[in-house]
């Protein structure tokens, strides 16, 4: 009998890396994990299940800096056999940052490690996009669509896309997920969580930019996983996917989700009130709104006994522009993968914020 595959995850004590090393080992699909990144385990708020599988004899962990070939070399290291499957989920994950930044840790990174896994024969290396590469629009976009990416970090991801493709004897599959959510999540959906719990400690009604029918398109975390196992397995060298459920989430049905579990008034300021509003600064509009939040949720933090969280309200302004994500995620579904979560549900996202609360970084009282 074969034995099974040993794999690298990089950047993999991250949101979606830590969740696919947990999949991995659960589910007893490798021999070994080695996961390379920045962070410690121990200071990235894993929950008690993570690390205790990170402390696991199966779960090696190595800390670099990928931007960096000697570094890379190491983690690539492998005396007695070499890796079956590459993952890298590593990168900048912060918006608004300098092209220096983005180039060094998201193109650098991804083509230095590219690199060394053609080096070092890799079956499969498993590039992670993201869907916001696409030119936005309300009609769902498939992986042929046009090509016109919106935010700093999809510029730069799309870029490395391009460089790997360059690269002989890369193995390559990338996939271009939307927004994802799930436990663990820190930019996706639970900004929206946090803001939610602020206007419950105010007692206002709170409202965003645009309208309900604003597209958002999701795919949860587990998904996420469960899919680039399956195409480090099933997916031809070159191909490439798309991620997102079939829920076609927008502004209104998370709206819906926060009213039910905070028992707040939810609404929008309509496209009109929010192009005037924009007309003026765009950052400006940004900065009032992080000025409203940002106090309130520090004060529900500090009254909960809260004195550290990774968690913020902050919403940065390369993400309030009258920009909707629709993304066709049904081509995967040729492959013999399948969605577990069809869409956001409210029960999706209270165990999102229950995962911040047995963390200790999500003020528990004002879940309804």
């Amino acid at each position: 009998m074969a034995s099974k595959p040993r794999v690298l995850v990089l950047g993999g004590v991250g949101f979606i890396g830590r969740n696919l090393v947990q999949y991995l080992v659960e589910n007893d699909l490798v021999s070994k994990v080695r996961v390379a990144d920045k962070v410690l385990p121990a200071l990235a708020g894993l929950s008690a299940s993570q690390k205790a599988i990170f402390e696991s004899d199966k779960v090696e962990f190595k800390q670099a800096n990928l931007s960096r070939p000697a570094m890379v070399q190491k983690v690539f290291d492998e005396a007695d056999e070499k890796f079956t499957y590459v993952f890298n989920l590593a990168g900048e994950t912060k918006y608004s940052q300098a092209d220096a930044v983005y180039q060094e840790n998201i193109i650098d990174v991804s083509v230095t490690c590219a690199k060394e896994a053609a080096k070092n024969g890799v079956a499969k290396f498993v590039e992670v996009s993201t869907a916001r590469v696409y030119d936005s629009g309300d009609k769902p976009r498939k992986e042929d669509a046009k090509l016109k990416p919106w935010t700093g970090i999809a510029k730069a991801k799309l870029k490395a896309e391009e460089e790997l493709k360059k690269i002989s004897g890369l193995n390559l599959v990338v996939v271009r997920p939307a927004i994802v959510y799930g436990p663990g999540d820190l930019s996706g959906l639970t900004p929206r969580l946090v803001i939610g719990a602020v206007y419950k400690s105010l007692g206002e009604k709170m409202e965003f930019l645009w309208d309900k029918d604003l597209n958002i398109n999701t795919v949860h975390v587990r998904d996420v996983a469960r899919a680039l196992w399956h195409l480090a397995e099933k997916g031809a060298h070159g191909s490439l996917y798309n991620l997102a459920d079939e829920g076609k989430t927008n502004q209104g049905s998370i709206n819906k989700i926060l009213e039910n579990i905070y028992s707040i008034k939810t609404g929008f300021l309509g496209n009109m009130k929010s192009k005037v509003a924009v007309s003026v600064s765009m950052k400006t509009v940004a900065d009032y709104s992080n000025d409203k939040h940002l106090k309130p949720w520090s004060d529900l933090c500090k009254a909960a006994g809260i004195t550290t969280t990774p968690l913020t309200p902050y919403l940065d302004e390369e993400l309030l522009y009258d920009n909707p994500l629709s993304v066709d995620g049904s081509a995967i579904k040729n492959t013999g993968f399948s969605y577990n979560h069809a869409g956001v549900t409210e029960e999706l996202l209270r165990e999102a914020v229950d995962y911040f609360i047995k963390n200790g970084a999500f003020p528990q009282k004002i879940i309804g």
